[in-house]
């Protein structure tokens, strides 16, 4: 195997995002967290830029890294923090054997699908726009669903916590 610039790219960002998920997890500070989550979405631009796509580079970037941090970090601003609230150490050991269910399956699925690791040509954003408002024009609009739901639900959240410390 021929080391390359992609190559070297491809382990930096992968670098960054495994730095930035360590930091999620381990982080006492809640904070702390969603700046590791912060890390990870731009390892993950990164990623977008090495497959020549730099527009969803650059919505990754505007939409997660700016928006959707921005909302999550309101949403912990509005309620209790771990600190406050305590940590239920049989609950989190409960939610362990899920997520390492999941790892696995996720892992295993990956090492046995055959992935091609061929370039793929850049697509032009008359293109992507087409696609996003025909094909996609259904999971493109649920997904501004969901992220308005989610908005929603942190600013009821942030108002419910309030009223029960009052």
């Amino acid at each position: 195997m021929e080391l390359n610039a992609g190559y070297i790219a491809f382990a930096i960002y992968t670098l960054i995002i495994l730095a930035g998920g360590m930091l999620a997890i381990l982080s006492k500070n809640i904070i702390r967290s969603l700046v590791g989550l912060i890390v990870i979405l731009f390892g993950v631009a990164g990623m977008y830029f090495l497959m020549a796509a730099p527009f969803m580079a650059l919505m990754q970037i505007m939409i997660y890294v700016g928006a959707v941090s921005v909302l999550i970090f309101f949403a912990i601003m509005l309620t209790k923090s771990d600190a406050e609230a305590g940590i239920d150490c049989k609950r989190l050991l409960k939610s362990v054997i899920p997520a390492g269910i999941a790892s696995a399956v996720m892992l295993f699925t990956v090492a046995k699908s055959r992935i091609n690791f061929t370039i793929p040509e850049e697509v032009g954003l008359k293109e992507l726009g087409k696609a996003l408002l025909s094909t996609y024009m259904l999971p493109f609009e649920l997904i501004s669903i969901v992220l308005f739901v989610a908005m929603a639900g942190a600013v009821v959240l942030g108002f419910e916590r309030r009223r029960e410390k009052e």
